[in-house]
């Protein structure tokens, strides 16, 4: 009993560490806010989060809504999400993201953020393949 309660103490002290760290990073602040306005279905400002290449390749928030809703429903409706590394690559940082969906299903997703005149904006997103786990 008393493992289990400590493990739990343990588990929300993390998440909790997690979710302040996401708010100090400003990359990690950008992919939270377009987190959350998805979950509130507000392509809009979702929109706001992408770069200047990914907004003319979708053109409207409404087409870039679809594609989200269609193609990466974990990151439309995710259950928990944890920040994990990031890589700078020639300019750019990909921000890998670990999702849970609402199934329970783990995603791992590679953020590439590009600095631009507005600050740090999504410049694409790609599924990775996630960690094996066994026995």
């Amino acid at each position: 009993m008393r493992i289990t309660f400590m493990t739990l103490v343990f588990c929300l002290a993390l998440a909790v560490g997690t979710q302040a760290t996401a708010r100090d990073d400003p990359i990690q602040r950008v992919i939270s806010d377009q987190l959350e306005a998805f979950m509130a279905d507000d392509f809009d400002t979702a929109f706001t989060y992408a770069s200047p290449n990914i907004k003319r390749l979708f053109g409207t928030p409404e087409r870039f809504g679809r594609m989200v809703r269609e193609g990466y429903p974990m990151v439309h409706r995710p259950d928990q999400v944890t920040m994990l590394e990031q890589q700078e690559m020639g300019g750019r940082v990909m921000q890998r993201v670990m999702i849970r969906d609402t199934t329970g299903r783990v995603h791992m997703l590679g953020y590439q953020m590009l600095e631009t005149d507005e600050g740090w904006q999504i410049n694409g997103v790609q599924l990775l393949r996630a960690p094996e786990t066994g026995v």
